[in-house]
């Protein structure tokens, strides 16, 4: 039986790939109600972002804070005028360049919309997501009577834990009482690189696979960081010091402090189970050691990111014990994702 298959046995879980599948998802999120679906980067938690009651449901599930903004997820370029009251050219090169796709605009709110997936602000992030179960969702949403032109979705797991690259992750963190489209494992698999387009300048709030070079080209201009800004950035999603974070406790390592801790490790002994994920290959005892290899390049590393720590999390690791990613711009999104998660 496939991963896909054997999932799907928990009766929330459906194929994401049946058309009938997501009329009937499109209705319930029409409905108030939320759908768990998946995208490039990790699986969403949807719901109308026009209804802030359906919004609220979100929230609640997840346990998130009211005030923590959500990303709306749109079909395209053209909706995004439902939503922001202005979009910069900035912004529209940055949608040309990488939608359908990893990154998300933050835009000046228009107003009366969105209200509670934005957490109060005026300002919204929104983003063009390049799934095919995703677009063919937003579609079928947007077709439907009434219309549903935006989905809100932030990661469908509890706040502040480690996000869910399949299905089988989104099952885990709610049960059956979630409806969850099946689109196989996310090809990205951390979450977007987010670009605030509000002021006078682009700012970088979240790194991503795209590269800053990258974004910054497609800009036209000088990509900011937030502590070269005045003023405070607008709250963005998946920022806070501490997230990302499995059950046991993370620490990042660079490669030879790891060898030194291992072996220190070793020589103390004792009961607790340690799990190690590294570029370099690594010779453990048996009982009480768990050991993945990393990836060499970066989309590797970051696709296999959160399916390992929640691996290792369900083998019963205490500690994981990470080797830090090279300092190339390319591994940003993946530092970013681990420093968050072992502040946790």
């Amino acid at each position: 039986m496939s991963t896909a298959a054997g999932e799907r046995a928990d009766r929330s879980i459906l194929d994401g790939t049946d058309p009938a599948v997501i009329a009937q998802a499109a209705s319930r999120l029409a409905q108030g109600g939320l759908v768990a679906f998946p995208t490039e980067t990790v699986y969403g938690l949807g719901a109308d972002a026009s209804s802030d009651a359906a919004v609220a449901g979100i929230f609640a599930a997840k346990e998130r804070p009211s005030d923590h903004p959500l990303i709306v997820h749109v079909t395209g370029a053209q909706d995004a005028a439902r939503f922001a009251r202005e979009v910069p050219p900035v912004a529209l090169r940055l949608m040309q360049a990488f939608w359908p796709g990893p990154l998300t605009v933050i835009l000046p709110r228009r107003e009366g919309t969105a209200v509670a997936a934005a957490g109060g602000q005026d300002s919204v992030g929104l983003r063009c997501p390049a799934h095919p179960v995703a677009q063919a969702l937003l579609r079928a949403c947007a077709a439907h009577q009434p219309p549903v032109w935006g989905l809100a979705g932030p990661s469908a797991n509890r706040f502040g834990r480690v996000s869910p690259t399949t299905a089988g992750h989104v099952h885990a963190e709610f049960g059956d009482p979630v409806m969850v489209l099946d689109g196989g494992a996310c090809e990205v698999g951390i979450e977007s690189s987010i670009v605030d387009c509000t002021r006078s300048r682009p700012v970088l709030l979240r790194p991503g696979v795209l590269t800053h070079a990258q974004i910054e080209a497609a800009c036209g201009e000088r990509l900011w960081l937030p502590h070269e800004m005045d003023g405070a950035a607008p709250r963005a999603s998946g920022t806070l010091e501490s997230h990302y974070a499995p059950q046991a406790r993370v620490r990042v390592l660079d490669a030879a402090s790891l060898r030194q801790a291992v072996d220190a490790r070793v020589r103390e002994g004792g009961a607790f189970t340690v799990a190690v994920w590294s570029r370099e290959a690594l010779t453990l005892p048996g009982p009480g050691w768990l050991h993945r290899r990393m990836p060499s390049e970066a989309l590797g590393a970051a696709r296999e990111l959160f399916a390992v720590l929640r691996d290792f999390d369900a083998q019963g690791a205490q500690q994981i014990w990470i080797e830090a990613p090279p300092a190339e711009p390319e591994w940003a999104g993946v530092r970013d994702r681990l420093q968050r998660a072992a502040a946790g």
